[in-house]
C-alpha cells in the first residue's frame, strides 16, 4: 500500500493555531500518514510591510511545526513557474515522486469554491480531497463530481485568521494566544507586520 501523503498549501503569513489545529485534525483523521505543508509565495507586487517576505514565512512555519514528526514544510511552489497553482504542484509531484499517494488538504470553506480554482477537474484526476468541516458552511451547490472524491475530517476550527494577528500587533495588543510562542517571538524580534 502506497503512503498517504497530505498536501496543505497556503500563504501562512502568519502561521497561526488555526493552521496548526488544521494540521492535527487533517493528521487524526488516518487517511494520511503524513503532511506537506506546501508554502506558496506571493506575486512580486504583494510584498510590503504588511506581508511578511518568503524565507521569514518560511522560517516561521518551520517553527510551529517543528515538533511534528508526520509534518514536513516544502518550498517546491517557490520553483515551480508562477503563479503557483493548485493543479500544477500537484502534477510535479506525482510526476517526480509517484510512489506516494496524495490528498490535498482544505477547510470546507474552500470546497464552496473549488469550482473555480484552475483546473478544478485536473486537480481531482490526481487526488481526492481531505475536508475539515467547518459549522454553518453550505456545500449544497458543490457538484456531485467534487463531494464524491471528498472525506471530510472532524475539526473544531479556532476562530483565528492571519489578518487578526496583524491586527492584533498593529494594535499593539497580544497575540500569545493566536501563534506558537516561537512564532511570536520571531515576529517580535524581527519586527514584522509594521510593529511599532
Amino acid at each position: 500500500m502506497l503512503k498517504r501523503i497530505g498536501l496543505f498549501g497556503g500563504t501562512f503569513d502568519p502561521v497561526h493555531n488555526g493552521h496548526t489545529s488544521l494540521a492535527k485534525s487533517f493528521l487524526a483523521s488516518e487517511k494520511i500518514d503524513e503532511l506537506w505543508i506546501l508554502l506558496t509565495p506571493f506575486p512580486p507586487h504583494k510584498q510590503g510591510n504588511e506581508h511578511a517576505l518568503y524565507q521569514q514565512r518560511l522560517d516561521m512555519l518551520h517553527l510551529a511545526f517543528s515538533s511534528y514528526e508526520q509534518v514536513s514544510v516544502l518550498t517546491i511552489e517557490n520553483e515551480l513557474p508562477k503563479p503557483s497553482f493548485t493543479y500544477r504542484t500537484i502534477e510535479f509531484l506525482k510526476r517526480e515522486k509517484p510512489e506516494y499517494e496524495y490528498l490535498y488538504c482544505l477547510g470546507e470553506d474552500s470546497l464552496a469554491s473549488f469550482n473555480s480554482w484552475k483546473y478544478p477537474e485536473r486537480i481531482l484526476d490526481q487526488v481526492s480531497l481531505l475536508v475539515a468541516h467547518r459549522p454553518g458552511i453550505d456545500h449544497s451547490h458543490v457538484e456531485n463530481t467534487i463531494l464524491n472524491k471528498a472525506f471530510f475530517v472532524q475539526h473544531e476550527p479556532l476562530a483565528i485568521s492571519s489578518s487578526v494577528v496583524k491586527e492584533r500587533l498593529m494594535a499593539d495588543e497580544s497575540i500569545s494566544e493566536l501563534v506558537d510562542p516561537k512564532v511570536e517571538t520571531y515576529i517580535r524580534s524581527n519586527r514584522l507586520y509594521d510593529l511599532n
